[in-house]
């Protein structure tokens, strides 16, 4: 079976981001297992092919569109794109499709008001498909939670003409309900890429951080961010490791998340050392290996629950505080505070978190087959629907 897949994958300037990659790359894993050939819809399609063994094709674009001109290219693309330019990049997605038995919606957190350009690009997407008669999946999606007007009406649209879809935490769920969508919920997509057993090794103290503060002063979160991480290593009796899950993959300059870590190790009062972004795989087995997650970023929190780590998740908004609940919810963890509050609430939290360590392992570990066993079941039906 032939499927095009879209997911935020593309590396653009060298600049990685891990949890993006890492959804697409375990959901194309599965449905390859499955006897799939992908191509995949992709901001940097060569760079994609290349690293995923795949054909790709690039994105559909609606980036620096008002609504209304994202409008107008949304109904010429729905209409068969024979308005388009001929070197139009829908018309690469619009033959890739006509070609596919199917096409799969990665996860991903994309589907809200936050971001109209991805509303438009996944729309347009399951148009494409509804106009071809190609059965369309959705997989591992976070809802809104600011899901309004006209995208609420294209999200809703989109999501009943799925065949199946998959949402990731319980606040995703009720939406798609309201929406009057059936849906399954499960774990994120990525959750046991490349999981093993040699990741349950436990060292040190793991500090993930967005560059994403939420409004918050950027020198006052780091003074916050010093405290807690300082408070976690006399903790925890170990050092500091900072591993940026947006970052560069080559030379040492830091960009991205990096540019904060390299300020809050500077406030540090002990010392800390740092891992280069490098590839989703190893950024899993990183997490899944440290005594201790503190994270501002919502993909180490999902590689290291399932180990059975401690995680402290750093939250700025309602959309960051429902990607990190529910990813620690279906592991039996709720450590998350406002990284405002970093060194006061956070410092406390992290001392509880610590003290239940054993116990959270053995939750996960009793949780680990039941959520494997869901998300096998899940790739079955997505396959079947294809197959």
């Amino acid at each position: 079976m032939r499927l095009v897949m879209i997911g935020d994958v593309g590396v653009v300037d060298d600049m990685m981001h891990i949890g993006d990659e890492a959804m697409f790359e375990a959901a194309s894993d599965e449905l390859v297992g499955r006897g799939a050939r992908i191509t995949a819809v992709s901001s940097a399609p060569s760079e994609t092919a290349v690293r995923y063994g795949v054909e790709a094709v690039p994105r559909i674009r609606f980036d620096g569109l008002d609504r209304e001109a994202a409008e107008r290219r949304l109904r010429a693309v729905l209409e068969g794109g024979g308005s388009l330019a001929d070197d139009d990049p829908a018309r690469a997605v619009i033959g890739a499709v006509a070609a596919a038995d199917g096409v799969v919606i990665a996860g991903g957190g994309n589907l809200a008001s936050t971001w109209p350009l991805h509303v438009y690009e996944r729309a347009a997407l399951a148009g494409i498909a509804a106009r071809a008669g190609v059965p369309l999946v959705v997989s591992g999606q976070t809802l809104g939670p600011r899901l309004e007007g006209r995208d609420r009406e294209l999200v809703a649209a989109l999501m009943a003409g799925a065949r199946l879809t998959a949402v990731r935490e319980s606040a995703s769920h009720r939406l798609a309900t309201d929406l009057g969508v059936e849906s399954r919920l499960g774990v994120d997509d990525a959750s046991f890429l490349g999981m093993r057993e040699a990741d349950a090794a436990r060292g040190g103290v793991l500090v993930s951080l967005s560059l994403s503060l939420g409004g918050a002063s950027r020198d006052e979160t780091v003074e916050r961010l010093a405290a807690l991480v300082d408070a976690a290593t006399e903790t925890v009796g170990a050092p500091a490791t900072f591993h940026a899950h947006f970052g560069p993959l080559v030379g040492t300059t830091p960009r991205g998340d990096a540019l904060l870590h390299e300020e809050v190790r500077a406030r540090m009062r002990n010392p800390s050392s740092v891992v280069p972004s490098g590839e989703a795989r190893d950024a899993a087995s990183l997490a899944r290996s440290s005594a201790l997650l503190i994270t501002g970023r919502y993909h180490p929190a999902v590689f290291a629950a399932p180990a059975g780590v401690p995680v402290l998740g750093l939250v700025t908004d309602e959309y960051t505080s429902i990607k990190q609940r529910g990813a620690l919810d279906h592991w039996g963890q709720d450590a998350v505070v406002p990284i405002t509050a970093a060194e006061s609430d956070g410092v406390a939290t992290l001392q509880t978190l610590w003290s239940a360590r054993e116990g959270l392992a053995d939750e996960a570990s009793r949780r680990l087959p039941g959520h494997r066993a869901a998300a096998a079941s899940w790739w079955d039906d997505v396959a079947a629907v294809f197959g």
